[in-house]
């Protein structure tokens, strides 16, 4: 081959990755439903990167679990398999406990609890993920909890051998601690599992009962509050990484724009989501003073129990936490 021909070769390689460059194309994967403000935290998110890179960056959002599961999206977005997805954290409680302390009844039982919380995990998250080849880029949190049951609730005697619901470790033991019957499963199985009879109650969000028309299996929300679970949009760090700086910036600066959005978002959800369901003919109330005296007692446990299986260097995000409080 002449210099010539070698040197036609290597300019067009050089056009073909400039091309390339300026055609990035991300896919998202996502397990919650168009409508969700999960989702309309990420569409933002998009549009945000979008715009900033000048259309360079376009990022295909895959929702409602209809390309990964949930509790697979950490997985596919570290092989690389998609460049982005949203996790929620309490999936993973197996393997750490970090994951499940915003699912600890009482430790951040309101928003501006939950945004301390979020302060202090974040240097372990952050640290974490990018040992495994991620980055966190945003964080997004759920509104209150609450129990979806075909029955009125007073002081949480009812809720015996009640076979309940629930997402996480954390939620499992605080379901058990109130003598359900309490079974992990995911969101997109709920309604099938309310149909054969698998399950007879839940907690859960407002907004995940509108999702999944929760008035068809229940007839009461009790809200409880306790805690604000986090979700989170995440990215393949090696994909990032491929971008020019100034791009990866305009897309670390999107994620951080997004956890703003998603906490305004969550708390507009918490009460539309509220009204939903008392035009579908739920019955919505407060949990009780005795209630929410054992919700408390139970937060109590758990959090004696979450620092028995936690490191030092876990137990001192919890520490900074609490200092952060007073």
């Amino acid at each position: 081959m002449n210099a010539f021909a070698k040197l036609g070769m290597t300019a067009a390689a050089i056009c073909l990755a400039s091309a390339a460059s300026a055609e990035t194309k991300w896919v998202m994967a996502s397990g919650y439903p168009e409508d969700s403000f999960f989702t309309q935290t990420i569409r933002q998110f998009i549009e945000e990167v979008e715009t900033a890179t000048d259309g360079e960056v376009q990022i295909d959002l895959r929702p409602n679990g209809e390309l990964i599961k949930l509790d697979a999206i950490r997985r596919a977005v570290q092989s690389g398999q998609v460049q982005l997805g949203e996790i929620r954290f309490g999936v993973y409680g197996n393997e750490n406990p970090m994951y499940t302390l915003d699912s600890v009844p009482n430790v951040a039982s309101d928003y501006d609890e939950a945004r301390l919380l979020m302060d202090a995990q974040k240097p372990w998250f952050d640290k974490t993920f990018a040992d495994a080849g991620m980055r966190v880029l945003s964080y997004m949190p759920w509104p209150g909890q609450g129990f979806y049951t075909k029955f009125e609730v007073t002081d949480g005697s009812e809720f015996q051998d009640v076979k309940l619901r629930i997402y996480s470790p954390a939620t499992q033991r605080m379901g058990e601690l109130l003598g359900f019957q309490a079974t992990i499963l995911p969101f997109a199985e709920v309604p099938q599992a309310f149909s054969t009879g698998l399950i007879e109650a839940l907690f859960t969000s407002a907004q995940t009962g509108v999702d999944i028309q929760a008035w068809d299996y229940a007839s009461h929300f009790t809200y409880s509050g306790s805690m604000h679970n986090k979700n989170a949009i995440i990215i393949n760090e090696r994909a990032l990484s491929l971008l020019d700086p100034e791009m990866q910036e305009a897309v670390i600066a999107a994620g951080e724009k997004a956890t703003e959005t998603a906490w305004k978002l969550s708390q507009e959800a918490g009460e539309a989501r509220l009204k939903e369901l008392q035009e579908n003919g739920m019955t919505t109330t407060d949990a009780s003073p005795e209630l929410q005296a054992r919700l408390a007692e139970i937060g109590e446990q758990m959090t004696a129990e979450w620092k028995e299986s936690a490191s030092p260097e876990e137990v001192e995000v919890l520490d900074n936490y609490l200092a952060s409080k007073e």
